[in-house]
């Protein structure tokens, strides 16, 4: 078996420059992703979400961006789930997307606060309705007994909700990431890669080159 130590690649698709960045790294950031969804990239909006407890202790795991403009990069979840907790104590977050075909990367840090009611209703009513049912079953990251567990409780609230629409479930919604730095990195050879940053400075955008 190879050794992981061994595993290499070397990244040649393209460069970044930074006449080539739009000066708004939200317009920007839609260019990219765009480009993934063209370019087929398996869950293109995947993320990586890092959060910490109050003691600062970290965890990572990943979610789907559902939701991006000026205000921030949006997810939906369990308010009561362990990242839910921690973002309660811990208002500080990170997200990572990386897109391997495309040799790229797209770093986020902020604060991350709930979004309004009004706006997670709109995106629940938009989600399947198995996903609907779901999320009034699981109490996320909480220990279970059994898989049967689940089965039976969505028996339950399909029974509940039959011939009628779902509702969202007070512990279910959505959280926004408002930005203060967004980073772009892009492979280069050598592993000289191209990171360009964003950085919020006065309500205004700079950017600036960082040393791979």
């Amino acid at each position: 078996m190879k050794s992981i130590a061994d595993i290499r690649n070397e990244y040649t698709l393209a460069g970044l420059d930074e006449a080539e960045l739009d000066r708004d790294p939200i317009q920007q950031f839609d260019v990219w992703m765009t480009q993934a969804i063209k370019a087929g990239v398996f869950e293109p909006t995947a993320m990586t979400l890092a959060t910490a407890t109050r003691e600062g202790q970290p965890h990572a795991r990943v979610v789907l961006l559902k939701q991006v403009d000026a205000a921030g990069f949006c997810f939906f979840t369990n308010y009561e789930s362990a990242k839910g907790r921690e973002i309660a104590a811990n208002s500080q977050a990170a997200l990572c997307i990386y897109w391997p075909p495309l040799e790229r990367q797209v770093r986020i840090t902020g604060t991350i606060s709930k979004t309004s009611a009004a706006e997670s209703d709109a995106y629940f009513q938009r989600r399947p309705r198995g996903s609907q049912l779901g999320a009034w079953v699981s109490k996320q990251s909480h220990t279970i007994a059994s898989r049967e567990l689940l089965e039976q409780g969505l028996r339950e609230v399909t029974a509940k909700f039959a011939g009628a629409d779902v509702t969202r479930p007070p512990h279910w919604g959505g959280y926004r990431v408002t930005p203060s730095e967004i980073e772009f990195w892009q492979g280069r050879q050598n592993r000289l890669h191209d990171r360009l940053v964003y950085t919020l400075v006065n309500g205004e955008w700079q950017i600036k080159r960082l040393a791979p």
